[in-house]
Order: C-alpha cells, then sequence, then structure tokens
C-alpha cells in the first residue's frame, strides 16, 4: 500500500521504444493497472500494452454527424413547409434533393466539432500541469526519451517493489514523481 500521499508514483526512462513496450507489458502481466506512457512519437501496441481499451471518440464522431445531418435537414423542411411555405411552379414544399448540400454540409460541421470536442474533454485537455512534468530529465519525453509511470494509487503499488520491478528493465533512471 502508498505510504506516503505525496508521491504521485515512480516514472522510469528508457532509451527505446522497445524496452517501453517490454516494461508496459511485463507490467501489466505482473498485476499494475494504473500506469500511462510517454513517449516523442506514436508507439504500436503501447495503449494495449498499458490495458488501454479501444476510445469512444469514432461514435461520438458518428452520433454528431447524424444529429448535424438530421438537424440540418429538419431546419430547411421546418423553414420551406411549416415556417414559410411558398409554392413556386408547382413543387412540392418537402423537395429533399433541394436539401442534400446543407445536409451534407451540417453533418460534416457536426462530426467535426463533436470530434474536436470529445477528443478534448476525453483527453482531459488542456492540462497546464500535471506531475510529471517534474520528473527529472523528463523534457526529452518529446525528444528522444521514453517513460512508463506507475501511479501510487495502483492497488499493486509498494515504493521499494514497485522500483525493484522496474529496475529489471534496466532504466536508465527511475525516480519519485511528487503531486
Amino acid at each position: 500500500m502508498k505510504t506516503n500521499n505525496s508521491i504521485y508514483g515512480l516514472i522510469a526512462e528508457f532509451e527505446t521504444h522497445g524496452q517501453l513496450l517490454e516494461a508496459a507489458n511485463s507490467a501489466r502481466e505482473e498485476g499494475y493497472c494504473r500506469m500511462d506512457g510517454f513517449t516523442p512519437f506514436p508507439v504500436e501496441g503501447l495503449p494495449q500494452a498499458l490495458g488501454r481499451g479501444r476510445t469512444k471518440i469514432p461514435l461520438i464522431v458518428l452520433l454528431g454527424g447524424i444529429c448535424g445531418g438530421l438537424g440540418g435537414y429538419f431546419m430547411e423542411w421546418y423553414a420551406n413547409v411549416v415556417s414559410y411555405p411558398i409554392n413556386i411552379g408547382g413543387r412540392p414544399l418537402n423537395s429533399w434533393p433541394m436539401f442534400i448540400p446543407i445536409t451534407f454540409e451540417l453533418t460534416v460541421l457536426g462530426a467535426a466539432l463533436s470530434a474536436f470536442f470529445s477528443a478534448l474533454l476525453l483527453n482531459k485537455l488542456p492540462q497546464p500541469y500535471h506531475p510529471v512534468f517534474n520528473a527529472p530529465h523528463f523534457e526529452r519525453a518529446s525528444i528522444d526519451r521514453f517513460f512508463l509511470c506507475i501511479e501510487s494509487i495502483d492497488p499493486k503499488f509498494e515504493p521499494v517493489a514497485t522500483r525493484a520491478f522496474l529496475e529489471k528493465f534496466e532504466a536508465i533512471n527511475i525516480s519519485e514523481v511528487t503531486k
């Protein structure tokens, strides 16, 4: 169990993404579930190694597009049939081919806005401060280093045992992250 409430977790620094993947997979197999990886580029297989499931963003984008399209079609239908009906040349009031361009544009707008805002909200952005920013050499996470942080709220986290576990993977540096 955690003994110090000021510790956010332990962070290990690796030189290659292969070492990070190996450490994350082993940590997952060992029973650690509250961990995160920080890399300068996307690493294939890292989300699965960290135990992340599928994202909800595609479903949210689909629903946003459907709502945008239906909203656009209903807006045009209401304006032409209910609010201001004008019969020009005997054409029907509900002329769906005329409504397609705006319906398409609002479908794209709804999907794009829902993608943007759901990505921000689900990633908890903007986040101007995070405890791992205090870790030594963490600025290299955006340049050439790979980091694995096991959080202290993990049920299996023990400072000494977790440090010993991370030392097996030949990390360059293992340090405590304070809150």
